[in-house]
């Protein structure tokens, strides 16, 4: 996905000083990309109702993410009381739909879910794994990974709960109709969107888009299409009916609204546009500043997206929505406008009975319960005006009238569908007592695990099957009034727990349990996978009880029970372990032994030696001493020395780098793969796995089989040519190079200065490296003159189009625009089939422009001075040919190459063409040769 430019982005953001996060040195068990947040899980309904499992995501009281382990302030004490309390008054629920991470209205969901109480959800419909990554080289999945933990991070501010569909991110695209060829129709998305809407039953659907070219990428576009599908087919019992086989009933939401009805940053828009206007900018003193400044604070941790410096300027900020389906009356003004989502829609307490219309008759205990629990929510409410832990005990006696009600509710004589709509509202009510009432008790239950040190923050975080290890549970509460009953550990089957000791004393409770994790105890990974990343545009679900949720639940949970006088309470934990800098991290499962291939892709030349390396690091996560056997499994009629390789590790966190010489006769072009297979006692392990984790995100695992894919290309490369490569955000292009053959050296860009230019006879930029790099731009006159004195330079693509442009960075004018051709199938015309770069040292062809991934290019000049000359052209369909994305002017004696077809995606890939062109595009000299 390539973000909203900035000035149209739906927060409409201000000061473009981005500073862009640097990723360390990523080694085989890394990626160096998550930290912090909340432990009110989604995933507890406890016993109040026996709803389906899906059901049991659906509610969240306050909308965080469930590894989280460090509350926001906004959210603990009692300001987050205060938060509580307003939830506990409305049953009003919101669902917005959008496309991608980074697309959603933060300011309008912040403002309903902060603002007004509401439960809110946000889905996205796929995880961002197409698009470019601003702060690394990690692309596809692993992207994806990371962009889940951004995104739930700026979640905790806007307050609501976040679901995926299955489909994943190909790539930009100007077409619905081309998104849905992708996606395989309608119904794979759709399905997944009336799944979360029959779980989470929203009274408002309001898709962030409009569904229409407006919208700009074709997934925009789709993700509101769908939504209007959506808004009629969840009340259907035959659409998807084996999701009402699972237990799921029909749901049909009462109002349906679209976004971008009048562009996005809009101030003003015609009344007939719009049907809502609400003002985002108005400060809220709970948060400090506006909805729409506090969301952006959570969208800064999107910094994949480039978030981090972006900021919103304090006053007022509109956004509007339009109502275009609705089953219920209008409610509208005689300029058809209305003042709220909610217009029409009884959300009180009491409105559930209202909903039952004449089968209320059949609960005529009904009403009278909601108008006690809503007092009690009026007595708490005033009560922590006064003094917050005065609040507890009306909160815990609205609990226990919940819980009552629950139950006489499921032994009513109402339909199954009437149950379950109530049965949905009152577990979300409950949850919401049960937070009020820790917070105004000062209550917390917290689980830590006391892990084996390893040789690093990851080895001590996490649990082999058939460990055993020592589980700390500690409840405390600030009221010495409470007091606690016990705790009890969620554990999932075939895990065993016994208590070892305790200790009691006012206000704390203390008990240590001694844990075994069973020898096929599940690994915390994705529920989700690609078997080709970069052609696969549907993830297959590994677990379908996870499907839709960010990530699978952590695997151990607990919950303490207490009391304050007659009132029970309950307060849950996730069980985390301790890592550097006093962080914290959800306890995780792996494997024993992790295994990957570095590189995972390799490009071998067919000209090239008869013998290439491999390099395979094995990492142990056991305790203790053990040992086991290392070997490849090559291609047919290759061999792989040593063919086996004992392995022995003395401890925890211990790794091994390994290195196996492949022989190789007589190749063809094509692909094939290498796996690595390590076997240990009586099981075989072939995958590794990474940390994705930031200091600002939460932690998660990114699992990959030990392949290394391997493209065999027919490539020629020139003798004694020496490449200096300056990175920009990041890309592999580089390694691609050197297993070709080519001399490639990475200067520093903050070396440009002092560096020898003329030692090389060829200088690239990296994607991006104005955007992300200031030594470079500040020493572009000597990029210049190093290519007057005859050298080559080959620029690739940058977003920032104003500051390119007003950098005056090449050395005749050019215009750099935002045009790309996101087909990769696009047919490519040789505008200028006799210039040398399409002959040496490779002859191109029309077949050298098929097979590439995801794109043809993107960042495309759209004007250019008479010096340069343009020297392909291809289009996306119905669009004019564009000739701006590859570019050759000579500058003095030498050659200046401007080019925005996407080669970063294309050389990992192994994709032969884009190598042999790319090659030839770094043997460039003066002239046409």
């Amino acid at each position: 996905m390539v973000p909203i430019p900035e000035q149209n982005h739906p927060l409409s953001m201000t000061n473009h000083d981005r500073k862009i996060w640097r990723r360390p040195r990523r080694g085989f068990r890394w990626v160096r990309l998550a930290q912090a947040f909340l432990l009110l899980p989604l995933f507890y309904l406890g016993s109040l109702a026996q709803v389906p499992a899906q059901q049991a995501n659906a509610v969240d009281p306050l909308g965080v993410d469930p590894l989280a382990v460090t509350p926001l302030p906004q959210d603990t004490g009692a300001a987050g009381l205060k938060q509580m309390l307003l939830r506990l008054r409305t049953t009003a629920r919101l669902m917005q739909t959008v496309a991608h991470p980074d697309d959603e209205d933060g300011g309008m969901l912040t403002l309903e879910s902060r603002g007004k109480g509401a439960s809110v959800l946000l889905l996205t419909l796929n995880r961002g794994e197409g698009g470019q990554n601003k702060v690394g080289s990690n692309l596809f999945d692993v992207l994806g990974v990371l962009r889940t933990l951004e995104l739930t991070a700026a979640d905790r501010y806007y307050g609501v709960e976040q679901r995926f569909t299955r489909v994943a991110d190909f790539g930009f695209t100007k077409t619905a109709d081309e998104t849905f060829q992708k996606w395989q129709g309608h119904d794979i998305a759709l399905g997944d969107m009336v799944r979360v809407i029959r779980t989470f039953r929203p009274d408002v659907l309001a898709p962030r888009f409009s569904g229409t070219s407006r919208d700009g990428h074709g997934h925009h576009q789709v993700s509101s299409i769908l939504a209007r599908e959506a808004f009629r087919a969840a009340a259907d019992p035959n659409r998807f009916p084996e999701q009402i086989k699972e237990g799921l009933l029909p749901w049909q939401a009462k109002k349906l609204y679209i976004g971008n009805v009048c562009g996005f940053g809009a101030t003003s828009c015609p009344d007939e546009n719009y049907t809502l206007k609400l003002n985002t900018g108005v400060v809220d003193p709970a948060l400090g500043m506006s909805y729409v400044q506090f969301a952006m604070e959570g969208l800064r941790h999107q910094l994949s997206q480039g978030a981090a410096g972006w900021t919103v300027d304090p006053g007022d900020r509109f956004t509007f929505y339009k109502l275009v389906d609705s089953v219920q009356p209008p409610v509208t003004d005689k300029n058809g406008h209305e003042k709220d989502f909610w217009d029409g829609i009884d959300t009180s307490l009491p409105g559930l009975a209202a909903r039952l219309g004449a089968d209320g008759d059949k609960v005529p205990f009904l009403r009278p319960a909601l108008m006690d629990i809503q007092s009690r929510v009026a007595e708490a409410t005033a009560a922590a005006e006064h003094k917050p832990s005065k609040a507890a005990a009306p909160l815990l006696s609205g609990l226990q009238t919940v819980r009552r009600l629950v139950e006489r509710v499921k032994k009513s004589a109402l339909s199954e569908a009437d149950k379950y709509e109530l049965l949905v509202a009152l577990n979300t009510k409950a949850e919401q007592f049960e937070s009020a009432a820790n917070l105004a008790a000062g209550v917390e239950l917290r689980v830590t695990a006391d892990m084996p040190a390893g040789g690093n923050t990851d080895e001590s975080s996490v649990v082999v099957p058939g460990q055993t290890f020592q589980l700390n549970a500690e409840f405390v509460s600030h009221d010495t009034d409470v007091k606690a009953d016990g705790v009890k550990l969620d554990l999932p089957p075939g895990w065993d727990a016994k208590e070892l000791t305790g200790s009691h004393e006012p206000g704390r409770l203390l008990i240590k349990f001694q844990v075994a994790a069973p020898r096929d105890a599940q690994y915390t990974r994705p529920y989700w996978h690609r078997t080709d990343p970069e052609t696969d545009a549907i993830n297959t679900i590994d677990d379908p009880q996870d499907v839709t949720l960010p990530f699978p639940p952590p695997p151990m949970q607990a919950h303490a029970t207490y009391s304050l006088g007659q009132k029970q309470g309950i307060a849950h934990a996730v069980a985390m372990v301790k890592v550097k800098d006093d962080g914290k991290r959800a306890l995780a499962v792996v494997p024993a032994f992790s295994v990957e291939l570095d590189p995972g892709e390799q490009v071998i030349p067919t000209a090239g030696d008869s013998v290439c390396s491999v390099k395979v690091a094995v990492s142990s996560n056991l305790s203790g001493a053990s040992q086991g056997t290392l070997r490849l499994q090559v291609p047919e009629g290759w061999r792989a020395e040593p063919a086996n390789l004992p392995l022995q590790f003395h401890g925890r966190g211990e790794e091994h780098e390994s290195e196996f010489k492949v022989f190789h006769d007589g190749m063809k072009e094509g692909r094939t793969q290498i796996r690595a297979v390590f076997e240990s006692g009586a099981k075989t392990y072939s995958e590794g796995y990474s940390v994705v984790t930031r200091e600002d995100l939460d932690t998660f695992y990114y699992y990959q089989p030990a392949v290394q894919r391997v493209s065999i290309v027919d490539v020629k490369v020139p003798e004694d040519l020496k490449v200096g490569y300056v990175m920009g955000a990041g890309d592999d292009i580089p390694t691609a190079l050197k297993q070709i053959g080519m001399d490639v050296t990475l200067i520093p860009a903050e070396k440009l200065a002092t560096e020898d230019l003329s030692r090389y006879g060829t200088i690239v930029l990296g994607i991006r490296a104005y955007d992300t790099e200031k030594d470079v731009a500040a020493n572009n006159k000597k990029l210049l003159d190093y290519v007057s004195a005859g050298g080559t330079l080959v620029v690739q693509y940058n977003t920032g189009v104003g500051d390119f442009n007003a950098g005056n960075f090449t050395p005749y004018p050019t215009k750099l625009s935002r045009a790309r051709v996101s087909v990769e199938e696009a047919p490519v015309e040789v505008l200028a089939s006799d210039d040398g770069i399409f002959h040496y040292p490779n002859q191109i062809t029309q077949h050298d422009f098929d097979g590439w991934v995801q794109e043809r290019g993107l960042y495309f000049m759209d004007q250019w001075d008479d010096h340069f000359k343009p020297l392909l052209a291809c289009h996306d369909p119905g669009e004019s040919p564009q000739k701006g994305g590859l570019l050759r002017a000579q500058y003095g004696k030498g050659t200046y190459i401007y080019t925005g077809y996407a080669f970063f995606r294309q050389l990992p890939a192994g994709v032969p063409g884009a190598i042999r062109l790319y090659v030839n595009l770094l043997s460039a000299k003066g002239g046409s040769q």
